[in-house]
């Protein structure tokens, strides 16, 4: 069996294996199960990925040493780009396992946080339209209701596993429109004095602001209503995975270069020359060069991780697209190793550099002047605010035959500290 099969056999498995236990609520007592279930499944993958790479590794260093010899063969650069794309495929579906199963964990799934007499008037509400008393303590002045809090739990983890951001960065719930944090500029000064010396006033520290508001995520999902009174319909998967496939779409491309109109400030907008550079009152977030006018080079690399100040590489990672990594699994250092290394047991991230590696489609392709790669500790460098709630509003009127059930979700996200992350630029 080739390695392309071994990649699809693999990923369907996985895909198998999980897709059941990740989109729907975990009782407590039954995650351990399956999380170690999903822990081997995931253990054969990360087998799978080493044994590919070690193929990776001999093959391009076979390439290598040809066309140092100036005998360049196109069939082999084919083979070792191929064999680039069975890893890529591989750690993909590594990472994707690996997500889910944090995702059934959090919390101890969200069975343990059911209020079953609200969840089964909502539920009712869901089907007839019927508004029972006990439905009316989700009730608001803008009309529609809020979700159960396991279903709000169970849109929320599925995002964090299709949204890398939302998993990634600080999240702050607020009850709110908006949520202000002060910063504090450090300006206090100090001196030597002798013991009958006059103590002059020092420099004060100053503060800076920023506010964080939010914008209106929305899905408008419909269904027949004859689809609604069949019984064996499961509502609550039916509108996670509705609501969190939109959710999650917008919420990715708005994290990193929202415009903050009506949704978030993006992260690669607080870049230096980034519309937001100036909106921080500590400044913009710094970059570093690749090292080549439209290409990575393993010394800039080098040079990003050790940019960042020693006390905030704790946490640190990097993120980037696809694209950019099956570049970078290609480059060595100056003693011929290789600056990305795949996942080495169930639960860790493939590597850059002894750093983890995390997926983001959105991130920009490696190309002149681009940012690729953003490294640092995203939980202390980039807010996400939630405004508490998933809140759904049903509407039998607009489109007969079909049940819309309007549902939104307040968010929004800027800067936190730039201090704690670096940006890769290509540039020489």
């Amino acid at each position: 069996m080739n390695k392309a099969m071994i990649a699809s056999v693999l990923i369907a498995h996985a895909v198998a294996a999980h897709a059941g236990h990740a989109h729907q609520a975990v009782p407590r007592g039954i995650v351990s199960v399956q999380a170690e279930a999903g822990s081997t499944e995931v253990k054969a993958m990360v087998e799978a990925v080493n044994k590919a790479f070690a193929d990776f590794k001999a093959e391009h260093n076979k390439q290598l040493d040809e066309v140092k010899k100036g005998q360049a063969d196109a069939l082999q650069a084919l083979k070792v780009d191929r064999i680039n794309a069975d890893i890529e495929k591989l750690q993909a579906a590594v990472d994707d396992a690996n997500l889910k199963i944090a995702a059934a964990q959090m919390n101890g799934g969200a069975a343990g946080l059911k209020d079953k007499e609200y969840s089964e008037a909502f539920s009712a509400h869901f089907r007839k339209g019927d508004v029972q008393a006990a439905l009316n303590k989700g009730a608001a002045q803008e009309g529609g209701y809020l979700a159960p809090v396991e279903w709000d739990r169970s849109i929320t983890d599925r995002m964090v596993v299709v949204s890398p951001m939302r998993a990634l960065c600080a999240v702050q719930n607020i009850s709110t429109n908006g949520f202000s944090k002060l910063f504090n500029n450090r300006g206090t000064t100090s001196g030597w004095v002798g013991e009958t010396g006059a103590r002059n006033q020092t420099a004060t520290p100053t503060f800076g602001s920023m506010t964080y508001n939010t914008g209106e995520l929305y899905a408008n999902p419909a269904a027949t209503q004859q689809m609604l009174d069949d019984a064996a319909i499961n509502l609550e998967a039916w509108l996670a995975g509705e609501v969190e496939t939109e959710f999650s779409l917008q919420e990715g491309v708005a994290f990193l270069t929202g415009n903050g109109d009506n949704k978030p400030n993006g992260l690669l907008t607080y870049i230096t020359g980034g519309s937001n550079a100036a909106a921080h009152p500590w400044g913009d977030i710094k970059t570093v060069k690749s090292g080549a006018a439209a290409a990575l080079t393993a010394d800039g690399l080098i040079d990003l991780v050790h940019e960042l100040p020693g006390e905030y590489t704790g946490q640190a990672r990097a993120i980037m697209n696809r694209n950019t990594q099956k570049a970078i699994r290609k480059l060595k250092d100056g003693e011929g190793n290789y600056l990305w290394q795949p996942s080495f047991q169930a639960g860790a991230p493939a590597t850059l550099l002894g750093y983890g590696i995390s997926e983001v489609a959105g991130m920009p392709d490696v190309a002149a002047n681009s940012k690729p790669i953003v490294f640092g500790d995203f939980k202390r460098g980039y807010l996400i605010v939630d405004r508490v709630g998933v809140r759904v509003l049903r509407d039998p009127f607009t489109n007969k035959p079909y049940i819309h059930f309007y549902t939104t979700k307040r968010v929004g996200g800027g800067l936190l500290n730039p201090d704690v992350l670096k940006a890769l630029t290509v540039a020489a």
